[in-house]
């Protein structure tokens, strides 16, 4: 298993500045938004942003490099340590350099002071290539946190308080001072009596039992922007899980999953199909159907079209997320030749054999020189 200074390419010797650099290089890189819903990429950015909210903090990079993973989970605030989710990754990367999500929205991350914020929500929601294709309001329903009706959140039975903590006097935080060989060495760490709230309960409520929240069903309505490609995500500020005891609700992260289609590839906005098409439409042109996001279009198929040809509907393709503009749909005509003829089929296609004329050497472009045309515009 590779450790935090491996996965992030620094020696152990690596400075704030160098983390904090390696990090957001390797973060961009791996960013879900820019690598199509890669499961792969996923993995690896969560694992870099583990690695550097691990190694940013002086404590816990001190106790990893005592003891390894296990001084995180013995040391101070150790029993919640937890290998980090999406969505808290894509937190820790808005949190730090200010970067907002692909619907707007600042990055600034929340204030360490204060009740602690409720826990973000990750929701996975499929769309169709239609939904895609359109954009969609849809109405998802959760089971949240919601501050507790009986206690209004405070944690404390009704006629009771809250008291601030005798140990920390309220600050959350206790302060010990030790003598080594360099001097007087101060450490910080959450308070071990009110657990870094900085008040105690002396009545908790009998029907949250002194957290301050109880489970409630939430409906929330989406307004998803057409264009959207699987990975991308929207952050819902303030509407996740309650806080414990009167702190600020968490957010609900809504990452996109496209269902393939199998009529299409897809390419950004670009679309890529194939259809089949007779000799004689080829020889002669016609007017075939072709598969369309939204419904069939028809494509003019001229005369002598070569098998591979690719035609380009403008504008046909998927709409640009958040910006103005329509992708193009490629479409490849494929010769289809029947497996089985009937008698008359096969004395006409016979006759034509005796007739026409032998096919060139050489065409003049193939398939891919003419698809590597229209990708390249």
């Amino acid at each position: 298993m590779s450790t935090y200074y491996e996965t992030l390419g620094v020696p152990k010797t690596a400075s704030d500045d160098d983390i904090k650099q390696a990090y957001r290089k390797l973060a961009t890189k791996y960013h879900p938004d820019r690598n199509g819903g890669s499961k792969e990429a996923e993995e690896q950015f969560k694992a870099i942003t583990e690695a550097y909210d691990i190694l940013r903090d002086p404590q816990k990079r001190a106790a990893y490099d005592r003891y390894g993973e296990a001084g995180l989970r013995s040391g101070p605030g150790g029993a919640g340590f937890h290998h980090v989710d999406l969505s808290e990754a894509l937190n820790i990367f808005m949190r730090d350099f200010g970067i907002g999500d692909l619907f707007g929205g600042g990055g600034g991350g929340r204030q360490s002071q204060g009740p602690r914020s409720g826990a973000d929500v990750k929701v996975d929601l499929q769309l169709t290539m239609l939904e895609v294709a359109t954009g969609l309001s849809k109405q998802i329903t959760l089971k949240l946190l919601d501050p507790c009706e009986r206690c209004t959140g405070t944690g404390a039975e009704p006629g009771t308080q809250p008291t601030r903590c005798a140990t920390c006097a309220g600050v959350g935080e206790v302060r010990r001072a030790q003598q080594s060989f360099f001097g007087q060495f101060v450490s910080v760490a959450p308070c071990p009596t009110c657990r870094g709230e900085g008040v105690m309960i002396p009545s908790p409520c009998k029907t949250c039992r002194g957290e301050g929240r109880q489970r409630g069903e939430h409906t929330i309505d989406l307004k998803v922007p057409a264009g959207v490609s699987s990975g991308q995500y929207m952050h819902l500020r303030g509407v996740g899980n309650a806080g414990v005891r009167g702190g600020p609700r968490g957010d609900v992260i809504v990452v996109f999953e496209v269902i393939e289609d199998d009529r299409f590839e897809r390419d950004g906005e670009d679309l890529y199909c194939e259809v089949l098409i007779t000799y004689p439409q080829a020889v002669l042109g016609a007017d075939v159907d072709v598969p369309g996001v939204v419904g069939p279009l028809t494509l003019r198929i001229p005369e002598g079209t070569q098998s591979g040809e690719v035609f380009v509907l403008r504008g046909r393709g998927l709409p640009r997320v958040n910006a103005s503009g329509v992708g193009d749909l490629h479409v490849r005509v494929q010769i289809w030749t029947p497996q089985k003829l009937s008698k008359e089929e096969e004395r006409l296609i016979e006759q034509l054999h005796e007739v026409q004329a032998r096919p060139p050497e050489k065409r003049e472009k193939g398939f891919w020189a003419k698809m590597k045309e229209a990708l390249n515009g």
